[in-house]
């Protein structure tokens, strides 16, 4: 089986993928980034994990790893290489180049997770495509009818903009990341005012930009969410056609059978 490993910048996420078996993600496993952690500590902690699963490292027979922090891929490399007995393969390097048109002025600097995405989302979906993915920061990405990338929007994502609010105000409570109580945007007490400000303001970010985007590209185009807090979200507004939890790693999958498998 395929060990897919997607680090972003706050979570690191190991997905057991049956690549004989249709990409079936067999299980899945998250960790807080920290670029210190060492291959015996990834080791302890994934041995522990798939053995809860009813597997040993030996059902991992290939390593692929996403990564949007630079300082994370050493020790994930000598995971794959000291504990799997196999070269882990790099999104973007040599046999899992991308194979897509970037047709933006900065091609070099698309994160390895907006790829992946990208893979993933045209392999799955015909048309013009908006991505939206909910993590450290919030990115859209749009994706044309044929599969090229044409570019999209970094913004913050909704837990770095309540982090900047509170310590920046020092009056202000740290709350939770959740939906208000109810639909009004007229909060009666400090508390309630933050839950409207953030979620709903961050809401009709969401809409805005996506309205924005669709009258730029000009054709139909259909909106796909992914990312750990889409599911924050979905429940409240209607401008997501798809919800796509695993799309990072079905495009880890399928970049790996590109170069190494039978897809």
């Amino acid at each position: 089986m395929l060990l897919a490993i997607d680090a972003g910048n706050t979570n690191i996420v190991f997905a057991l993928v049956d690549v004989e078996g249709g990409r079936e993600i067999r299980a899945r496993w998250r960790i807080a980034t920290d670029p210190r952690r060492t291959a015996d500590e990834y080791a302890v902690w994934l041995s522990q994990l798939l053995a809860l699963e009813g597997y040993q490292r030996s059902d991992v027979t290939a390593v692929i790893v996403g990564t949007v922090v630079p300082r994370a891929l050493h020790n994930l490399q000598v995971l794959a290489s000291k504990y799997f007995r196999t070269d882990a393969v790099i999104a973007g390097q040599g046999a899992a180049q991308w194979g897509f048109a970037l047709d933006v002025e900065e091609p070099n600097n698309l994160g390895a997770d907006r790829a992946l995405n990208v893979i993933a989302a045209h392999a799955n979906h015909p048309g013009d495509l908006i991505i939206i993915d909910f993590g450290t920061a919030t990115t859209f990405d749009v994706v044309d009818f044929r599969g090229a990338y044409k570019g999209g929007v970094i913004a913050p994502g909704i837990n770095l903009s309540l982090d900047a609010l509170v310590s920046a105000a020092a009056k202000l409570p740290r709350i939770a990341i959740e939906a208000p109580r109810d639909a009004s945007v007229i909060g009666r007490n400090t508390v309630d005012q933050m839950h409207i400000g953030i979620f709903w303001g961050y809401v009709s970010m969401i809409e805005g930009l996506l309205a924005r985007t669709k009258a730029e590209i000009g054709r139909p185009a259909r909106v796909i969410a992914t990312g750990g807090l889409a599911v924050l979200f979905e429940k409240h507004t209607d401008v997501f056609d798809i919800v796509e939890h695993d799309l990072t790693i079905q495009g880890l999958a399928m970049l790996w059978e590109r170069g190494h498998g039978s897809g």
